[in-house]
């Protein structure tokens, strides 16, 4: 089959041939050189708080100057890997953040926990607010999403006098499997493009794996939780919201006047729209032969850019115009969502800059090639070296750019199916035990009033689960594809 891939096919993401190195540098120096960029990288997020993208850029200069790569290929190498990462990743972020953004403004999101939660009893309500925050999650950043969900947690254990860590640990689970395993996200998206990987592969095996991975990191693990943080919604300050779905537009003044609400089928016929195409795509690919036409109408419309940029189109129609905005407000809430996420895109694509470096010093060749004598396998390599990075760093996107970046030479041996596989295998090492270093700890622990302890108990051990179960479901995927 074709690999659907978010780079251009001549850009070389994983692995040079000796003569192309950009440095004479011996592997024994070369491996200093990557533990010394890393740590330069650590340091100056976690020790000097300084924003992750300066600290990458720095990290990267560190990691070449030690490499003895001359100061004009080291600039031409973060460049180059800046370059390429931000023009495939970089619009694709953009576009989902514009879906989410309408789904926010419309009511949509709003029309979906409605739907879901008055549908099911009091028993059931751990595996509503999975399900809600799976669905809802999909477009979202995890931070907005968190932002989106809290206060309907809050509202819903009120309302059904049902404990907070019930239902508040399948909300999280929900929108952190799938910031992990599924595109749009930043993280996978940027790992997909590191490895040029197949984009519809990964999303159908990151769907396979999110499935489990969420019921037991959701609602089964939730009744636990329940036991060791028992806390109760009033006890809680929501993040100082009052009721009802949190806004995400800014002031009230600056929020679009609603004739209506957009509709529950609306809503989620736009969320999955781009999922749907690229699934057909892959489907298409699997099934047709190359010189069929429909599977090549398919391959167009499944691109990622192509699918999302239609479903920003559809959802401009169907959640904006339909809820009743005026053009002009469509508009500002689709240009509204770009300056959030503006960090986001400066990051993933500093990373790509990091990454690209230890690709043309040949870093990523020495450690691949440790790994192969080792025995090590590709999946497990993946998940410990991300693993390490995220406990260091407490970014799950940071995580998995560099860990990426690191294995990349691996990849050369690998197939698509495999290379999907080792997407998620990262993806789930960037989840592992989130704590004090972590923005979403603290984001956490504030909207849900915990305290650190209940926070560690609660959100960490819940991150926890996820890395490891999810990894387990890539292994046992790994013996049957």
């Amino acid at each position: 089959m074709t690999a659907t891939t978010l780079v251009h096919p001549v850009v070389q993401l994983a692995g040079l041939a000796e003569a192309d190195k950009i440095t004479k540098a011996g592997n024994t120096q070369l491996l200093i050189a990557a533990v010394i960029g890393i740590a330069v990288v650590v340091l100056l997020i976690t020790w000097a708080k300084l924003h992750p993208f300066l600290g990458l850029m720095i990290g990267t200069a560190a990691m070449g100057v030690v490499a003895a790569v001359a100061p004009e290929d080291i600039l031409a190498s973060f460049v180059k890997g800046f370059g390429n990462t931000s023009g495939s990743v970089g619009l694709l972020i953009a576009l989902g953040a514009m879906i989410g953004k309408l789904l926010t403004d419309s009511g949509g999101a709003e029309a979906i926990v409605d739907r879901i939660v008055g549908s099911v009893g009091k028993n059931k309500l751990p595996w509503a607010m999975a399900l809600i925050a799976a669905i809802i999650g999909i477009p979202l950043f995890f931070e907005i999403g968190v932002v989106l969900l809290v206060p309907v947690v809050i509202l819903v254990a009120r309302k059904f006098d049902v404990s907070l860590m019930k239902v508040g640990i399948p909300a999280l689970a929900g929108l952190s499997v799938l910031h992990g395993f599924i595109p749009p996200h930043p993280g996978p998206l940027a790992a997909i493009a590191n490895l040029n990987a197949d984009v519809g592969l990964v999303l159908l095996f990151g769907l396979i794996v999110a499935v489990p991975t969420l019921i037991i990191a959701g609602p089964l693990l939730a009744r636990f939780i329940d036991v060791w943080v028992p806390v109760h919604a009033h006890g809680a300050p929501g993040g100082g919201w009052a009721g009802g779905v949190a806004d995400t537009t800014g002031t009230d003044s600056d929020a679009p006047r609603l004739t209506k609400r957009a509709g529950f089928g609306a809503a989620i016929f736009c969320i999955t729209l781009p999922v749907l195409l690229m699934l057909a795509r892959t489907i298409a690919e699997l099934t047709l032969d190359k010189t069929n036409g429909v599977r090549s109408f398919f391959t167009w419309l499944g691109e990622p850019a192509i699918a999302l940029l239609l479903a920003v189109l559809v959802a401009m129609w169907l959640l904006g115009l339909g809820s009743g905005m005026k053009k002009q407000q469509v508009e500002k809430t689709v240009g509204g969502a770009l300056p959030g996420i503006a960090g986001i895109m400066l990051i993933v694509a500093a990373g790509g800059g990091f990454k690209q470096m230890l690709v043309d010093a040949g870093v990523g060749n020495v450690i691949g090639d440790m790994a192969k004598s080792a025995g090590i396998s590709a999946l497990v390599l993946g998940w410990l070296v991300a693993v390490g990075i995220r406990l260091a760093t407490g970014s799950a996107t940071v995580a998995t750019i560099t860990a990426a970046g690191i294995v990349a030479p691996l990849s050369t041996s690998l197939d698509q199916t495999h290379l999907a596989l080792l997407v998620l295998a990262i993806g789930a090492g960037s989840l592992f035990f989130s704590h004090v270093n972590d923005a979403g700890f603290w984001l956490v622990k504030e909207y849900f009033g915990l305290t650190v302890g209940q926070t560690i108990k609660s959100w960490s051990v819940m991150e926890t689960v996820i890395s490891v179960v999810g990894l387990a479901c890539v292994l046992v995927l790994n013996l049957v594809v």
